[in-house]
């Protein structure tokens, strides 16, 4: 077969694109800092105070509790909602304290028990980091399940519309690591990727964004799909196992190519601690599905505490 006069210049041509492709980024040299303002120290009253900063890893839970609520404010508006306005806005305290007091201690337990029982007082000082996924899901659930028994609404079906709400913070949490340039990803083994400040001089995935993808807008665009799309909120329970097995999912394939944490390294199960902790999401999230689909819906007049 006689291949066209050009075919040979267009085939350099693409393995050059290919090659020029083939490029590791400095993380040091994007436009990024983790700091959204910082106001330098000053002095009032006599004493000096400051300085202060916002970052952006605080600004993405702030962000995804307020666009979270706003959200959920527009979904009890349809019949059949587990709770009201009133009982919504009492709601989000305690989901915030629950996002914040699991994440923390889910952290401190899963990732590094040693270091904290140690110094049991730093466990209070958020402001050093250590925050856990898993810790900050399993803290919304008692949240959910608390807050109902206090207001005698269902716990299980108010799960369900906070499950639909879940990726942004987890999505906005991630593109905030990136920004960080923490909980990087493992080497790509070739000449793209990411290089991260104190994490060597190899290129690395960029684990964070595949997470922000994954757990952030994918898994956010089913769960709105399936709530406004389908019937499923009257499904008590299949709205909150949907999310946990796609999370669990998204986590265990992003968690082979993100670094593990220095602390624990790899499991004796051959697995990371992030992929071990998405194991019983995986098989509780089947189960709830299982549970939902075998019953019928419930009416569009359902009570509360259905």
């Amino acid at each position: 077969m006689v291949r066209p006069a050009g075919d040979g210049k267009l085939t350099k041509r693409r393995e050059a694109l290919l090659g020029e492709l083939q490029i590791a980024v400095d993380f040091t040299t994007l436009p990024l800092r983790p700091d959204v303002f910082t106001i330098d120290a000053f002095v009032a009253f006599g004493r000096e105070l400051g300085p202060f900063s916002l970052r952006w890893y605080s600004l993405s839970y702030i962000a995804a509790i307020v666009l979270g609520w706003c959200m959920l404010a527009k979904m009890i508006k349809l019949p059949g909602s587990p709770m009201n306005s009133e009982q919504l806005d009492s709601f989000i305290t305690w989901a915030t304290l629950g996002v914040i007091i699991g994440g923390r201690l889910g952290y401190v337990l899963f990732y590094n028990p040693d270091q904290y029982m140690a110094e049991p007082l730093s466990i209070l000082r958020l402001w050093d980091g250590g925050m856990s996924s898993h810790g900050g899901i399993a803290g919304v659930l008692i949240a959910c399940f608390g807050f109902g028994r206090a207001n005698k609404v269902s716990g299980l079906r108010t799960l369900d519309f906070v499950a639909v709400v879940s990726p942004l913070g987890l999505g906005l949490g991630r593109l905030a690591n990136f920004v960080n340039g923490e909980l990087w990803g493992r080497p790509t083994g070739t000449n793209w990727g990411v290089i991260f400040p104190d994490a060597g001089p190899e290129p690395r995935y960029p684990s964070q964004l595949f997470e922000a993808t994954l757990e952030g807008a994918i898994l956010l665009s089913v769960m709105l799909a399936l709530f406004w799309g389908t019937r499923a909120r009257l499904r008590p329970g299949l709205l909150a196992g949907v999310f946990g097995v796609c999370y669990g999912i998204s986590r265990f394939i992003v968690e082979f190519f993100r670094e593990p944490d220095r602390q624990l390294g790899f499991l004796s199960s051959g697995l990371t601690m992030g992929q071990t902790l998405t194991i019983p999401m995986v098989i509780i999230g089947g189960i709830l599905i299982l549970r939902a689909v075998s019953r019928p819906p419930l009416p569009l007049t359902a009570p509360l505490a259905a």
